[in-house]
C-alpha cells in the first residue's frame, strides 16, 4: 500500500487549468482516469488526510504510485479526452458500463453497391445506417419481413447474391415479390439505392408521407377500375400501419429523443435508454455498471452519454436528450453533444407531461433490470458459496454462516416503533422464517435499545424451546422472568398466533417455503417451531452501538456461540462488538453484496411493517374497540344504521334487528360506544363548511374514517421515516 504522499506533485506544480489527469500503480498500469475544470484543485483533493476521503477513493489512491496530467484548453476538450482514456486504458477504478455489442441492431448497408438489411451486432461501421438496437433479432426479421412488402430491399447475403447473379435466377424472395431481385437486373443500382434510402426514411419516422402516397395510389387504382393494383395497395398499407403498431406513439409531437434513467444502490447502478424516434420507441438498451468510485447521479448520467454518443455524430445524436439528473457541469457536456450531432442538442430533466411519464415508465425499466441482475447473482450456487466463505473469512468465524439472521429497526419520528427480523440461508432469503415484532419495553425513539429488546425476545424464545425439547441440562433452562410475551408475529403463510394483521411486506404463502427439521423443531401439526433454530450470525441493520446492544443482549442471555455484526449503511463498514475499527471488505468482495442485500431486505420488511401499522392505527374507530366483534359484523352495523353516529343513538333491541349480532353483543357494542368520546364535525377542507348528515345535524370524521394527512410534502414523510 502506497502512501500518496511519496508521489505528491510539489506546490504550484499542478496547473490551474482544464485538464484531464491518470493515476498509475507501480507497474505503470493506469487505474483511474479523470477530468477537471481545475487540475490543481481537483488534485488536492486527492492529497488531504486519508481518514476524510470516501472509502473507495482512499483504496485508489494507496493503490497508485503516480500521478500525471495533460492540459487541455476547454473542458470539452476534456471530456472527449477522458473518454478516449478510459477506452484505451480501461481503469479499474473508473465507472465502465457493460459494451453493448449483444445487442441486434437493424442496419442498411448504405455503403455497397447494392445496399443490404440486415441483422447487425458489434462495433459500428462507416456508412451504415442503424436503427434500434431491439431487445431481440426476431422483432427485426418480423418488422422487415412487413416492410419488404413495400420496400423489397436486398436481404441475401454476398454469396447468394453472387451466386444468383452468375445463374441469372433470383431468390425465393424475388419470386414472391419481396425482394426487386438487382442480382438478376431487374432494377438499376441508383432506384434500388433509392429504394433502400427510402426504407431508411421509413424506419427513421417519416412514415406519414408513404403512407399518404399508398392511399392515393390505391385510389386512383380504384377509380381506374384496378382492383388487383388497389387490392395489393391496399395490403402494402396495412402492413405498414401494423409495423408502426408495433412501436406505439409515445410523444405526440413527433419528438426525437433518447430517455436516460438511472436505477442505483451503494454498489451498482442500471442504465436504461429509450430511444425515441418520430415519437415512437425505436429502440431500448441498458447496462448495469459496478460503482467502483464514489460518484453521483450526475456523473452516472455523463458517463453513460460517453457511452452513448462516443463514437456517433450526426442524426445518431438526438436533438433532445432527457436525463434523470444534470452533470456538474452541464454545458461542457451539452456542447461536446452538440459538436456531435452538429446542431443544437437540449440535454434537459423532463417537469410535466408526457415526457415526465415516459421518463418514470424508463425509470420503473431501470429498477427492475437491477433487480432481475441482482436477483440473477444471488441465485447462482458458487457465488453465493464464495460469498459466505468472504464473511467466515472476515469475520474469523469457524464456518461459513449458512444461516444469517438480520434484523433493524424501523418508526416515523419515534412513534410506531416496530422491528423486522429477515432470514437467509445459504445465501438465499427464508420468508416463511421471517418475523416482526413490537416494541413495547418503552415509549420514545432509541435504536439501541429497541435493538437489544428484539435480540433478547427472539433468543429468549430459542432458549425456551429448547428446555422444551429437552436439550438443557438440568438447571439450564429459562427463569419464571425470562419467559417471552407473545407479541412475535409469524409471516409463513399469514398465520399468527395474536391479534393482529396476517401478514406485512407482501409475505404470503406462496412467498418462502418453512424449513424442514427434525421432530425436535416441530409442533404436533408437523410446522417448525417459531425460534428453535438459531442462527450462525446475526447482522444488525446500524453501526457500533447497534453492535454492542445485541451483543450485549447475547452476553445476558448467556449465548456464545453466534456471531453478531453490523452494516452501516453510509460507507458500507462491518462493525463487529467491542472493536474499534470497522471490518471493510473489498469493494468487488461478494460477502459485501450478500450483507447488503440481507440488510436492504430487512429494512424493507420493517418499513412496510411500520406503515401499515400507523395506517391501521389512522383508520382505527371507535368499533375497533369493542371486543369480540370481528371485520364482518362491524360492516354489517354501519351498514344497517349508516354511520356510527346513529349506531350510537340507537337502542340495543335496534342493534339486535342487524343479522348476526345477538343480545350480549348488542349490550356490548352500545356500552362501548357510550363510553367513547365522539369524534368532532367533519369539515370541507377545501370550502372550509361543517358537513351535515340527512337529519341536518353536522356528520362526524368517525362515520368515513381515513388516513390523514400528514404535514409536509410525501418525499419529506419518508424521509422522516426511519
Amino acid at each position: 500500500m502506497a502512501d500518496p504522499s511519496s508521489y505528491r506533485p510539489r506546490p504550484g506544480e499542478i496547473p490551474d487549468s482544464p485538464g484531464v489527469y491518470r493515476f498509475r500503480d507501480e507497474h505503470r498500469r493506469v487505474i483511474y482516469v479523470g477530468k477537471a475544470k481545475s487540475l490543481r484543485q481537483r488534485l488536492a483533493n486527492y492529497f488531504q488526510d486519508l481518514a476524510n476521503l470516501h472509502p473507495r477513493t482512499r483504496t485508489m489512491v494507496t493503490t497508485a504510485a503516480s500521478v500525471e496530467w495533460t492540459v487541455v484548453s476547454t473542458e470539452v476538450e476534456a471530456l472527449q479526452l477522458e473518454y478516449s482514456w478510459i477506452k484505451e486504458y480501461d481503469p479499474r477504478f473508473n465507472v465502465k458500463y457493460r459494451d453493448d455489442k449483444s445487442y441486434p441492431y437493424l442496419a442498411v448497408t448504405m455503403n455497397e453497391e447494392f445496399p443490404r438489411v440486415q441483422v447487425m451486432r458489434g462495433h459500428k461501421k462507416k456508412g451504415v445506417r442503424y436503427f434500434g438496437p431491439y431487445g431481440h433479432a426476431w422483432a427485426i426479421r418480423d418488422t422487415v419481413d412487413l416492410l419488404l412488402r413495400v420496400f423489397p430491399v436486398r436481404t441475401c447475403s454476398a454469396g447468394v447474391f453472387k451466386n444468383a447473379a452468375r445463374t441469372g435466377r433470383p431468390c425465393l424472395l424475388g419470386y414472391i415479390g419481396k425482394c426487386s431481385a438487382p442480382c438478376v437486373g431487374r432494377i438499376t443500382p441508383d432506384d434500388h439505392w433509392d429504394l433502400a434510402d427510402e426504407f431508411c426514411d421509413f424506419m427513421a419516422g417519416r412514415t406519414g408521407t408513404y403512407l399518404r402516397r399508398l392511399e392515393r395510389q390505391m385510389a386512383d387504382a380504384a377509380e381506374e377500375m384496378e382492383y388487383e393494383r388497389a387490392a395489393r395497395l391496399r395490403d402494402d398499407i396495412g402492413a405498414l400501419r401494423k409495423a408502426m403498431e408495433k412501436s406505439a406513439v409515445v410523444l405526440a409531437d413527433a419528438t426525437d429523443a433518447d430517455l436516460i434513467a438511472v436505477a442505483e444502490d451503494e454498489l451498482e447502478a442500471a442504465v436504461q435508454i429509450f430511444h425515441v424516434r418520430g415519437g415512437r420507441v425505436r429502440g431500448q438498451r441498458g447496462w448495469v455498471t459496478d460503482k467502483v468510485e464514489e460518484i453521483t447521479t450526475g456523473a452516472l448520467v455523463e458517463h453513460a452519454l460517453q457511452q452513448l454518443y462516443g463514437e456517433e455524430s450526426g442524426d445518431a445524436v438526438p436533438k433532445e436528450v432527457l436525463v434523470p439528473a444534470l452533470p456538474d457541469p452541464v454545458e461542457p457536456v451539452q456542447q461536446w453533444l452538440t459538436e456531435r450531432r452538429g446542431s443544437g442538442v437540449s440535454l434537459r430533466i423532463p417537469q410535466r407531461g408526457d415526457k415526465k411519464a415516459l421518463m418514470e415508465t424508463v425509470q420503473r425499466n431501470a429498477q427492475q433490470a437491477l433487480v432481475l441482475h441482482k436477483t440473477k447473482r444471488a441465485s447462482d450456487l458458487t457465488t453465493r458459496s464464495r460469498a459466505l466463505e468472504e464473511i467466515a473469512e472476515a469475520l474469523d468465524l469457524d464456518s461459513a454462516p449458512l444461516r444469517v439472521e438480520c434484523y433493524d429497526i424501523s418508526h416515523l419520528q419515534g412513534d410506531d416503533v416496530v422491528a423486522s427480523m429477515v432470514v437467509f440461508e445459504d445465501g438465499l432469503a427464508r420468508k416463511s422464517e421471517y418475523r416482526r415484532f413490537q416494541i413495547k419495553g418503552f415509549e420514545g425513539q432509541d435504536d439501541v435499545r429497541s435493538m437489544h429488546e428484539v435480540i433478547t425476545r427472539r433468543f429468549r424464545r430459542y432458549l425456551a424451546e429448547k428446555e422444551k425439547t429437552g436439550e438443557w441440562a438440568d438447571g439450564e433452562g429459562l427463569t419464571d422472568g425470562e419467559q417471552r410475551t407473545d407479541d412475535e408475529q409469524r409471516t409463513d403463510g399469514g398465520q399468527r398466533t395474536d391479534g393482529g394483521a396476517g401478514t406485512a411486506g407482501g409475505v404470503g404463502p406462496d412467498d418462502g417455503e418453512a424449513l424442514t427439521h427434525g421432530p425436535a423443531l416441530k409442533d404436533e401439526d408437523g410446522r417448525p417451531k417459531r425460534f428453535a433454530y438459531p442462527p450462525q450470525l446475526v447482522v444488525v441493520d446500524g453501526g457500533q452501538p447497534q453492535v454492542a446492544g445485541a451483543q450485549r443482549a447475547l452476553d445476558e442471555l448467556g449465548i456464545d456461540d453466534v456471531a453478531v455484526c453490523g452494516l452501516a449503511k453510509r460507507l458500507e463498514e462491518v462493525w463487529l462488538p467491542r472493536e474499534d475499527d470497522p471490518v471493510v471488505l473489498p469493494r468487488t468482495s461478494e460477502g459485501l453484496y450478500l450483507l447488503q442485500r440481507v440488510r436492504d431486505e430487512a429494512h424493507r420488511f420493517a418499513i412496510t411493517y411500520q406503515r401499515a401499522k400507523r395506517a391501521k392505527r389512522f383508520r382505527a374507530g371507535p368499533l375497533d374497540e369493542v371486543p369480540g366483534l370481528g371485520e364482518t359484523r362491524k360492516q354489517a352495523l354501519i351498514k344497517h344504521f349508516g354511520s356510527v353516529k346513529r349506531l350510537r343513538s340507537a337502542t340495543i333491541d335496534q342493534i339486535c334487528e342487524v343479522p348476526g349480532i345477538g343480545r350480549k353483543t348488542a349490550e356490548t357494542v352500545a356500552a362501548a360506544l357510550a363510553g367513547a368520546t365522539p369524534a368532532g364535525p367533519a369539515v370541507n377542507t377545501a370550502t372550509g363548511e361543517i358537513m351535515e348528515d340527512e337529519d341536518g345535524a353536522p356528520e362526524t370524521t368517525e362515520d368515513a374514517p381515513g388516513e390523514p394527512v400528514s404535514a409536509g410534502t410525501p418525499d419529506e414523510r419518508r424521509g422522516q421515516e426511519r
